[in-house]
Parts: C-alpha cells; structure tokens; sequence
C-alpha cells in the first residue's frame, strides 16, 4: 500500500502543516488558556471532525478533477509550495498573535467550523495525503488513521500552550524568536513542495 518512506515523508508534512500557527491551533491555545487542559480535550475530537470532512470532500474533488485536468495536481503543489513561502515570509515579518485571557473560550462548533473552513484542509488533501488515498479505501483508512494519530498530540499539545500562558510559566517566552524558528520550517517545507511539483 504505503511504503515506510512515503508514510515518513507523508508524517512529516502533516507534522509541520499541524504546528503551524493558524485559525484553529490559535482557538486551540485560547481554550487552553480559558479553560484550562482537561476541559479543553474534547476540543480535540472537534478539530478531527472538521479535518476529516474537509479533507474527505476536497480530496474526492480534486481526485475526480485530476482525470480531466491531468496537470492540476502538480500545479496545486507548485501554488501549496507558493503559499507556504508566502506564509513563511509573513510569520518572520509579523508579531506572533497570542491568545489572552480576556478571549472568549470556543466550544465544539465553533472550534468544528473554524476547521472546516481552514485552507491547511485543501492543502493536506491537495499535496500532502498520497493520491491513492482518494482512489482505495484501505489507502484512505491508513492515511486518516496516520493523520487522527499526529493530530490528537499536536492539538493537545497546542492546548497546553495555552494553559501554560495563562498560568504565567512561559514568561521568558520570546514571540519574535518562536515565530521565526516556524517561518523557517514553514520555507524549508515550501521548497520541498517546489521540488516534488518541478519533478
């Protein structure tokens, strides 16, 4: 089905996509940060849902349109690679946007619809999951259990971020420094996009 290295490389470009700052980590940390870790955990599931759904339709989508635009999968990888540099380029210049205390906390819906509408959906389904996920079940099953697998962490790992915030331990936390480590990521992923388009 998979081979060992298309799955490394398959975890690796859900990893950095996931810790990425955006829509949903940000409602994510907020929680965390109003609610406090376990309370926030159920969250989790909701960002799944929405993930799911998304990348289920976009990918269904894009694998049908790719039998009559036979070029449009390495244009979507060469406009994902675009998107990314262009991502990167804004983190390194923009301040990081950390919750506060005085943010609302999300409940399920918002947090499932938040996901839903997040563009990393098109952009997992569009060059990240293999194309084979969208043709066979088995292949599909595998790559959503690989991707529910990374998330659940990630996600967790983003609500604990924001409860750390908010009880005051992470106060030698350097903003500008954190945001340029991940546009740093986020570039080096770019040109691997670039890369796997180009050849």
């Amino acid at each position: 089905m998979f081979s060992a290295s298309a799955i490394a490389l398959f975890a690796v470009g859900i990893v950095v996509v996931l810790i990425t700052p955006g829509p949903t980590n940000t409602l994510l940390a907020s929680a965390g940060l109003r609610q406090g870790v376990r309370r926030s955990v159920p969250l989790v599931a909701a960002e799944l849902a929405g993930y799911l759904v998304a990348i289920s339709v976009w990918g269904r989508f894009l694998a049908q349109a790719a039998h009559a635009l036979p070029w449009l999968p390495a244009a979507l990888r060469a406009a994902a690679g675009l998107y990314i540099a262009w991502l990167a380029v804004d983190m390194w210049r923009a301040a990081v946007a950390l919750p506060d205390s005085t943010q609302k906390a999300n409940g399920m819906r918002s947090l499932f619809v938040a996901t839903l509408l997040n563009p990393k959906a098109l952009l997992f389904a569009g060059t990240i999951f293999p194309a084979d996920a969208f043709a066979h079940w088995p292949a599909y099953l595998v790559a959503m259990l690989v991707f529910a697998c990374l998330l659940a962490p990630i996600a967790l790992a983003w609500i604990a971020f924001g409860a750390a915030l908010g009880s005051g331990r992470l106060g030698w936390l350097d903003p500008a420094k954190m945001q340029r480590g991940a546009s740093v990521v986020l570039g080096v992923f770019s040109l691997s996009l670039a890369w796997s388009a180009l050849h």
